[in-house]
């Protein structure tokens, strides 16, 4: 393991075991169901099955971004002790903990002047973010260091692509992405919605289908439109909102349309689900294109 500390945020998603073996620690993004406070940020105190069943019963959830007093006692912590440590931070179109994080480690450099504490605005949400982490373990073990890991991952984050569908369109309308009437009549005649991680980091609707198995033939199809034909994808992760049923026919459908070595399947957290509601579907993979470059050749 190379000499400096990964840091995510809980929004990640990385499985427990994954973020033990390679040493990750984790900041904790606080939510509320039905009111009552969860300050470890992920599923400690209550299972995925229990959160999502709660949201089909009409529940309602409610997310709180990392604090600027959050991020200057975990930048401190390090700096403190001459440690480097690189930290990966939730979408800044998103969210806006990523600017409370560049507030307080301006705070921090001032009081430790060369402390080695990088920060990632990883420009994407659950798989997204944790894909990006998993990238920087790589470079951690072949022996790059944080600085130089982090100039690698600001460049390698703009051809890490996410994707999504969600199953109910009133989350998008209560996270202010589709108005009432289009989530109503959407719902109505059966539409899913594709929507992707723009370059600026922000969600955005692109295109609409009627029926699930469609939406996620679309979201195959946008995979293989940005890879070459002869690519060979090393790792495509699927995240999910408790619809592991819908994720593994996804998989799938991948396999059958493109060339990958793995596809990797998670359960999206407690944070993104509020925003997405059960059954979202997402994909993040590396194209051979950036997003930039997507979205001009497809939507411009």
């Amino acid at each position: 393991m190379g000499t400096f500390t990964i840091v995510v945020d809980s929004n990640c998603d990385l499985p427990p075991e994954y973020v033990k073996e390679h040493g990750f620690k984790v900041l904790p993004m606080p939510f509320s169901l039905d009111g009552r406070e969860h300050n470890l940020g992920s599923w400690q105190e209550i299972s995925s099955q229990e959160y999502y069943a709660a949201l089909r019963r009409g529940s309602v959830a409610k997310t709180t971004l990392i604090n600027h007093g959050a991020f200057v006692a975990a930048f401190s912590e390090y700096a403190k002790e001459g440690r480097e440590a690189l930290f990966i931070i939730l979408s800044s179109g998103l969210s806006a903990t990523y600017q409370n994080a560049e507030t307080a480690l301006q705070e921090v450099r001032a009081a430790y002047p060369g402390c080695g504490i990088h920060i990632i605005d990883c420009l994407s949400a659950t798989s997204g973010h944790g894909f990006l982490a998993m990238l920087a373990a790589n470079r951690r073990a072949e022996g790059f260091s944080a600085g130089e890991t982090a100039a690698w991952l600001e460049e390698k984050k703009h051809v890490c692509f996410g994707l999504f569908t969600v199953d109910d369109l009133m989350y998008l309308h209560r996270g202010g992405r589709l108005s009432k009437f289009s989530a109503v009549a959407g719902s109505m005649l059966g539409v899913k919605p594709l929507l992707n991680i723009a370059p600026d980091g922000t969600l955005k609707l692109k295109e609409k289908v009627r029926g699930r198995k469609a939406a996620l033939q679309l979201l195959a199809s946008q995979i293989k439109r940005s890879i070459h034909p002869d690519t060979m994808l090393d790792t495509i992760m699927i995240s999910h909102t408790d619809c592991f049923g819908d994720a593994q026919m996804f998989a799938e459908m991948i396999k059958a349309a493109i060339n990958v070595r793995q596809v990797l399947i998670m359960m999206t957290g407690p944070v993104i689900g509020a925003h997405l509601g059960p059954g979202a579907i997402a994909v993040v993979f590396e194209a051979d294109m950036t997003r930039t470059e997507y979205e001009r050749k497809y939507y411009g």
